[in-house]
């Protein structure tokens, strides 16, 4: 995630703002692609810092973002505006070039090119984004229940598969307990 943010060069124009905004809110926030696709300005709430998703089986959730990602979001929809003038408060954020809503093949084609860029790992998709934020959050110290609330699980065992392939929580796990580590 560090090279995606820190190492490449996204254009100080609308494509280039739109594309790292993307990219940021899918990794702070754990969305699914189709929660992405159908965010409204109505759903960005700067005053709580929060964004408001509607999930699966069309389950309403509410997300923290923080500062810096409200920045961004801002940021955006200052850039948004000046392409295209207002937007009203139910229409998709996310546009493409000739302000149409976005799609998903476009999204998961604009992620697997900026991915490409800096890994190469096999899955270059919007999902390794919500899967990293996930193992991000849980090796940082955040318990299971709360990842799971905060990517719309519906069950415990839908979230466990992260605590399965967190490597770096299990060596912390290790180097704490062991004695001999």
């Amino acid at each position: 995630m560090g090279n995606l943010f820190d190492s490449l060069e996204f254009t100080d124009d609308f494509e280039g703002v739109r594309d790292r905004t993307i990219l940021e809110l899918f990794y702070a926030t754990g969305i699914r692609l189709s929660e992405l696709v159908q965010l409204k300005r109505e759903d960005l709430d700067f005053s709580r810092h929060t964004i408001k998703v509607m999930g699966k089986r069309k389950k309403e959730r509410i997300i923290p973002i923080a500062p810096p990602m409200a920045a961004q979001l801002q940021n955006y929809l200052f850039f948004l505006e000046k392409k295209f003038g207002n937007i009203d408060y139910n229409q998709n954020i996310f546009v493409t070039n000739s302000g149409k809503p976005v799609y998903p093949q476009l999204i998961y084609k604009m992620v697997r090119k900026y991915l490409d860029a800096v890994t190469t790992i096999d899955k270059r998709s919007p999902h390794v984004l919500r899967h990293t934020f996930a193992t991000h959050l849980l090796d940082n110290g955040a318990e299971l229940l709360a990842i799971k609330e905060l990517l719309g699980h519906t069950s415990l065992a839908a979230t466990q598969i992260y605590a399965g392939t967190s490597i770096e929580k299990i060596k912390k796990t290790y180097n704490q307990a062991h004695p001999r580590a």
